[in-house]
C-alpha cells in the first residue's frame, strides 16, 4: 500500500464580508472556497483536506502553513537550479 498524498491548504485572505477564503494547496494552485466550511478561519490558517465517501473535509493543521511555505521554498530552488543549469549551454 501506497502512502496518500498529503492535501494541505493554508489561507492566503479572508474575506469577511464577502464570506470567502482565498486558498493555496501544496502544488500552488488557488481557490476559493466559503470561509464557513473552514473551521476557524483566519489570515494563515492551514487545513488537512481529507475525501471519504463523497465528503470532503477540512480539519485545522496548526503546522500546515509552515510546511507550505517550506515546499514553497523548495519548488523555488529547484526551478532556479534547473534554470541554472541552462545558462552554461
Amino acid at each position: 500500500m501506497h502512502a496518500e498524498p498529503e492535501n494541505l491548504l493554508v489561507i492566503d485572505v479572508l474575506d469577511d464580508d464577502a464570506g470567502l477564503a482565498d486558498v493555496e494547496d501544496l502544488r500552488g494552485r488557488t481557490f476559493q472556497l466559503p470561509a464557513e466550511w473552514l473551521p476557524g478561519a483566519a489570515d494563515g490558517a492551514a487545513y488537512r483536506v481529507t475525501l471519504s465517501g463523497g465528503q470532503v473535509t477540512f480539519t485545522p493543521d496548526p503546522h500546515g502553513a509552515a510546511r507550505l511555505r517550506e515546499r514553497s521554498k523548495q519548488t523555488l530552488l529547484d526551478f532556479s537550479d534547473e534554470h541554472d543549469a541552462g545558462d552554461g549551454a
